[in-house]
């Protein structure tokens, strides 16, 4: 039997959506091994968030209001003790921005193994074996965690999102760890860009651009009204954001955001395999571009050989007219 812990990650004062593939992942280990998952909900913003996070299917929900922003330090020891006292077999979270900056902090005050950005689970025995990409996601490897507690990010990707079960958890308040790592740092700002199109990593649809938009003001004339008539999320190449077309935040890749949208658009984007990885997953995919033997073709299940100021131009304009 195992029980699970999730790790819920907050954002704008709320539960964020992400963090419902690590319920789903959590919900797929207790049913096999006849356990319980709770979620755990710290921070700004934490009462709503407990709220939302009762409508999931967890025997209890854990929360804590810590005031002053997110940093991992304020956390870490919190989620740590609540591991041991609960005497949870499994820790979790989505592999996220916070997922990936939290838990490795968690799994050192745990002396725990890590397995992160597993793609599935499977029970063998009394074991849980995780499966996880390697090299860029053309090579998928199997372990076993074997110390006492297990910590565990998922990709969101490949857990669909959980879905509410129509009853209500049980929300508990919990006390704050105190750390000395917390007090030597200091929140200072969050500074995030807030847009009306879908957040990336969670659209069905994603249009991305590559570096042959050659300018920011060709990714906005250009592009932008291709995603809008598709009411998508834009996304982007390395090469694009390096070259400063569009901020950071939209790259897509595998040292960006994976996503596995049931459209994805790649325009202008040749296919190298950091940014195969981060989107080959997707539902339908569809490329535009001029050489004919870029890699992107070998994963696009319909590719344009075209200019794509030609290209896209009409496209959009043929979208617009088939959504009347």
């Amino acid at each position: 039997m195992a029980d699970i812990l999730v790790v819920g990650e907050l954002l704008d004062g709320d539960l964020r959506k992400n963090t419902l593939s690590a319920v789903a992942f959590a919900k797929q280990v207790a049913e096999a091994t006849g356990g319980a998952y709770d979620i755990a909900v710290l921070g700004d913003g934490a009462d709503a968030a407990a709220d939302t996070a009762a409508k999931y299917g967890a025997r209890k929900v854990l929360k804590a209001q810590i005031d002053g922003g997110y940093f991992a330090e304020t956390q870490a020891a919190t989620i740590a003790k609540l591991a041991t006292d609960g005497g949870y077999t499994v820790v979790t979270s989505t592999a996220g921005t916070t997922g990936k900056d939290l838990m490795p902090r968690v799994a050192a005050k745990l002396s725990a193994g890590v397995a992160s950005d597993i793609a599935s689970v499977e029970v063998d025995g009394d074991d849980l074996v995780y499966r996880r990409p390697m090299y860029a996601g053309n090579v998928f490897g199997f372990c076993k965690i074997t110390s006492d507690v297990q910590v565990v990010t998922v990709r969101q990707t490949e857990f669909e999102a959980a879905a509410e079960d129509g009853g209500a958890s049980a929300i508990e308040e919990v006390d704050v760890e105190e750390d000395a790592a917390a007090e030597r740092v200091e929140f200072v700002s969050l500074e995030s860009q807030k847009s009306e199109r879908p957040d990336l990593t969670e659209a069905e649809v994603v249009v991305s651009g590559g570096r042959a938009l050659k300018s920011a003001e060709n990714f906005e004339n250009v592009l932008e009204p291709l995603v809008d008539a598709l009411n998508a999320a834009m996304g982007a190449s390395r090469a694009a954001c390096d070259a400063g077309y569009v901020p950071n935040d939209l790259q897509v890749g595998q040292t960006g955001k994976v996503v596995a949208p049931k459209l994805y658009v790649a325009v202008g984007i040749s296919g190298a395999i950091q940014h195969l990885a981060g989107m080959k997953g997707s539902k339908t995919i569809v490329a535009i571009n001029t050489d004919k033997e870029a890699p992107i073709a070998q994963v696009a299940d319909y590719f344009l050989v075209e200019d794509l100021f030609t290209a896209v131009p009409k496209l959009t304009e043929a979208v617009k007219a088939a959504k009347g």
